[in-house]
């Protein structure tokens, strides 16, 4: 199958890539820029990826997203959430993490720019790196969500017509991380070889990985354990 895929160039988008490219033909993926602190840096390693897999890539500017939202992601006057190893264990301490790094509807709003590329390119998967351990705070990750949008593409987006009769489809959001953690996907990234220094999976952008943030702490974590 055709597929675009959503490519933040942190671990879990690149992961999913790499699996999904295994089984499709991925032809575009796209990366988003909303003001994020880390957006340089995002897009430098979803660059990287690209060219080593050789998948057409494309930036889309959010502007507006920024002007709307008071996200510690893009507000760098808002102090974003370090947290500790143990922290991650504290059902509080993960939703006060997430509140902080909420921003509306962003992925209901990427899926729904990317179904419009994958009508328009006779796409019929939209990939995502959506896994089972940010959907514990992140209801935007989870299966059910996965589920309720796919259900609405299937309003607002025609049937590909490059199929064979009887078979024509939606595009379709997956993720092929639905079902991992983050320590399933360093695993996996190790397992396959996968250039893992490639990834930016930090809150901020700069030079190095903070190591502080929710995300590096995560990343860390997985990686020391795997």
């Amino acid at each position: 199958m055709k597929a675009i895929t959503l490519l933040s160039g942190g671990l879990d988008s690149f992961v999913s890539t790499s699996i999904a490219r295994r089984k499709h033909r991925i032809v575009l993926a796209i990366t988003f820029d909303y003001g994020q602190r880390a957006a340089r840096r995002e897009i430098a390693a979803a660059v990287k990826i690209c060219k080593l897999w050789k998948i057409k890539h494309k930036v889309i500017k959010l502007p507006w997203l920024a002007r709307i939202t008071d996200t510690a992601l893009v507000n760098k006057s808002r102090a974003l959430p370090f947290l500790s190893k143990s922290a991650l264990r504290n059902k509080g301490t993960q939703e006060r993490s997430a509140r902080a790094v909420w921003v509306p509807n962003r992925n209901g709003l990427f899926i729904n720019i990317a179904a419009s590329f994958a009508e328009s390119l006779d796409a019929e998967l939209i990939i995502t790196g959506f896994n089972k351990e940010e959907a514990a705070t992140f209801p935007d990750n989870s299966a059910k969500f996965v589920k309720s949008i796919n259900g609405t593409l299937k309003l607002s987006t025609l049937k590909l017509g490059t199929q064979k009769p009887g078979t024509l489809k939606h595009p379709k959001v997956i993720s092929f991380t639905q079902r991992m953690a983050k320590l399933d996907m360093a695993r996996y990234a190790l397992s396959h070889d996968l250039p893992i220094e490639f990834c930016w999976p930090c809150y901020e952008g700069g030079k190095n990985l903070c190591g502080r943030c929710e995300s590096c702490i995560r990343f860390f974590t997985a990686l020391r354990t795997a």
